[in-house]
Parts: structure tokens; sequence; C-alpha cells
């Protein structure tokens, strides 16, 4: 895939509908948001930190695809990406968790996403230290210690490999040769050797304190407690393998300096970061009215997100992020509450709002067809895992749109997460017969009459209570 910090608006787009069906509004207002971002980084300095990213409140009902397009987005982008819901935030000494930790989460995964980077880059220069522990750990190099010499108040010990016979040095470098290219080829996976490993050495810090002190103040004093503690290490009898994947990241974690990690972290999750906030009409007032209540509450929960939207500095164990830069993007279906119910603060840093369309059978049959990880070609991988092909005829396809499209219009409207259901009713009977009644080189045809066979209890039970997710 093209870097996304070169794809074009209309590139964006192109690359969402692999995935996406329909909702092109909300397709083309992120994909304008994620290249302001390349836009914002290379204009004038002088201009740059005030240029702020335009937050998006997306709205429409569940299984439309909100979600879906942001994560794709935040993936497009190769950027930091965190998914939150509204409704777990309350008023700090409620309950829940207090506004600041989806921040904290957003560094965190940037974190471990520059780290992953990083490890990928020196994994070359990793994979040769673990080859040499591994021929070590097989055959020791050759190596014996002179009689030490007191000289005046010293005792001075040498190796050296003059101490060593020639021909015995010469035929340990043969044979650390000869298993090097084994090890090389894979000819010793299975092979045990005895490795060191190391462990964190360091203690849980528990609920000492708990009650007195905030999370970063809590993560802060473990870290350091696990500075003081000494490395533990313990040998272990495992495979040249096992080895060679428990002393990679041992090995890649000595060559990487986790300062400029955590340096790049946070200026990836200040100038990159993606914050999805879901389910945001749960805390919206609502039409009901009065002074207390849980109206109160949800309130809070407002006023505690603002000051995090509008940009504010954040302290985490990594170090201080700066929110002003970070986009963040809500998202609700609204049906009982409305945008306007939220504090009208709240409701001016999301200046782009965008009501996503409710799914038709249209939808769901490109839906079925045409994304690249459609369910139809999900299912196709399981059952050729098994070696048993499957394939779905045209009507097949327009049969399961249509009921699941008429289940979402009778009881529940849920949108595409409808057809997992239809397609899961529809499958499960083959599923648990492969491979014991349908073995190897078997082919299943889904057809239209097949799909009505199958599916006629979801029809006719109008309740259908066990099927609704």
């Amino acid at each position: 895939m093209m870097d996304a910090k070169y794809l074009t608006p209309k590139q964006i787009v192109e690359e969402l509908d692999k995935y996406i069906i329909g909702q092109q509004e909300a397709k083309r207002n992120v994909a304008i948001a994620l290249r302001n971002r390349w836009r914002r980084m290379n204009t004038r300095s002088d201009i740059q930190g005030e240029i702020v990213p335009n937050n998006i409140l997306m709205i429409g009902a569940t299984g439309v695809g909100k979600t879906e397009i942001a994560r794709r987005l935040a993936k497009l982008a190769d950027a930091p990406f965190v998914k939150v819901e509204a409704s777990k935030f309350t008023e700090v000494g409620y309950v829940g968790r207090d506004v600041e930790s989806m921040v904290r989460d957003l560094v965190e995964q940037s974190v471990n996403m520059v780290k992953a980077r990083k490890k990928e880059e020196v994994k070359e220069k990793a994979a040769q230290a673990v080859e040499d522990v591994i021929l070590d750990a097989l055959i020791p190099p050759l190596r014996t210690q002179q009689p030490s010499r007191t000289t005046g108040f010293s005792t001075q010990s040498e190796t050296t490999s003059a101490d060593i016979p020639t021909s015995d040095v010469e035929l340990n470098e043969r044979t650390r040769s000869h298993f090097r290219e084994k090890i090389r080829n894979g000819e010793l996976e299975d092979r045990k050797i005895e490795i060191n490993i190391k462990g964190n050495g360091g203690s849980n810090v528990g609920m000492i304190g708990a009650g007195m002190m905030d999370e970063v103040s809590m993560m802060n004093l473990q870290e350091m407690l696990n500075g003081m503690m000494p490395k533990k290490s313990k040998k272990r009898k495992v495979t040249v393998a096992e080895a060679r994947r428990i002393l990679l990241d041992e090995e890649a974690a000595k060559l990487i300096d986790m300062d400029e990690v955590k340096e790049e972290a946070i200026h990836r999750a200040e100038n990159a970061g993606i914050i999805f906030i879901d389910e945001i009409d749960k805390i919206a007032s609502g039409s009901r009215k009065g002074g207390g209540g849980p109206d109160v509450s949800r309130e809070g929960v407002q006023r505690d997100l603002l000051p995090i939207v509008e940009g504010s500095t954040v302290n985490t164990k990594h170090g201080v992020i700066k929110t002003d830069h970070v986009l963040f993007i809500a998202a609700g279906a609204f049906h009982i509450s409305k945008p306007s119910d939220l504090i009208p603060e709240l409701q001016g840093r999301f200046p782009i709002r965008v009501e996503l369309n409710n799914l038709t059978k249209e939808d769901f049959i490109q839906i079925l067809r045409e994304p690249k990880n459609a369910l139809t070609k999900q299912y196709q991988a399981l059952f050729d895992a098994e070696g048993v092909e499957i394939t779905f005829a045209e009507d097949a396809i327009d049969e399961i749109a249509n009921t699941a499209f008429a289940i979402n219009t009778e009881i529940e409207n849920i949108g595409a997460r409808r057809l997992h259901t239809v397609m899961s009713k529809l499958l499960n009977e083959f599923l648990f017969d492969v491979p014991d009644k349908i073995g190897p080189n078997a082919r299943i045809v889904i057809n239209a009459a097949m799909v009505r066979e199958k599916l006629s209890g979801l029809i006719k039970n109008k309740d259908l209570s066990e099927y609704i997710l």
C-alpha cells in the first residue's frame, strides 16, 4: 500500500472503498481530515501550531460502518489509534475510568508501534546475536585458564589462545562453523539447549497506597521499583526454535534506545494519533429535564472530556503529551438524544457532522460480494483450511441479503452485523460436519433454495431473541 502521507483525499476514499460499502460523505470527510494532517506538517512553521484538526461527529445506527471507517483510516495512516466508549467514563470519584486514560492508552499504543518498527530495523543484528548465543550453548568456544601467577601484591589470571594447543582450537572452530551452518539451515530446530532467560526482577506494587495516588504515579512508582530491583535470570531447557523466539526479543531490546522510542512515540501520538469516542450519545442529556439523577453524571463526563478534546497536557508514564493536534472522531446512534443535547462547548469541538445512511438490501449484497474482507470470503477461507471448497451462487447472496434486511426491518436494525447472524445460522451445520462427515476435496454449493431452507426458522420466528446480537 502507498504511504498514506502521499495519498490524496480521492485515493484515501478509494482505499476505504475496498473494505466499507457506501457512506461516501463520511469517507470524504475523514479523507480530508487525514490529508490535512500532512498539509499542516508542511506549512510554514509560524502558523503550523495554530492549525487545529477538524474533529468529526458521526451520526448513524449501529452496524453502518462508523467504527470501521475510523479503524481503517488509522491503519491506512499507520497512526496510533484508540477506541473508547464514552459510557465507560464517569466523573472521577464515582465509578469508571477517568477521561485521561484514553490519552495514556494512545501513547501506549504509539510506543508499541514505534518499538515494533525499531525491532524490525535491528532484526538482522539481533538474529546474528541470537545465533551466537545458540551456538555457544551447543558448542562452547574452547577456553583454558592459565594458573594464577602472583606478582608483588597482585594476582593475575589470564586466558589466551596460546594456552590451548593449536589443533584443539582449530578443531573447535571447525566444529562451531559446521554447527553454525546447521543452525542457519534449520537442521537443529528440535535440539534441546540450556539458555539463561532474564526475568523482570520486579514486584507488583499492588494496593499499597492505591487510594492516595493517581494511575500515572502508580505506574511511575512501579517502574522505579522495577528499575531498582536486580534483574534475575534463570536457566531453561528449550528447543533451538523456542530459544530463537525467546532470545530475539531480548537481543532486539538491547539494541533499541527506549528514550528515543518514547520521544518519537509521543511525537507521533501528538501529531498523528486518532481517538475514536463511541456511544457519545449515551452521555447526552436527552429530552429528560430535571436537576438531578443520571443527567448530572452525563454532563460531568462531557465536561471532563472537554479539556482533552480542546487541547490539554496529559502526564503519562512515557512522558508528557499535548492533545491539541490529536484527531477526535466521535460517534453515536442518537436515537433518544440528539447532537444538540451535548453541552455547547463540546458540540463546538466537533465542527464536522456526518450522518451515515441505514444499509439497504443492495448494500448488503455489495457487502457480501465486494470488500476484501467480505463474509463470504472469510467463510471460504475457513473451509479452505479443511480442504473443502464452498461457493455462493448469485441467487444465494441475494437471498441472504434479503433475509438480513427483512430481520433488521421487522425486529431491530443492527446494520451489517445482522449478516454475521444469518451467515452463522446458514453455515453452522456444514462447519460442524467438516471434516467428520464432509471430507477434504469436497465441494459445497450454496444456492437460494438452500438458504431459504436453512433460514426458514429465522423468518417464521418473529421473536428471534436467540439471534439478536
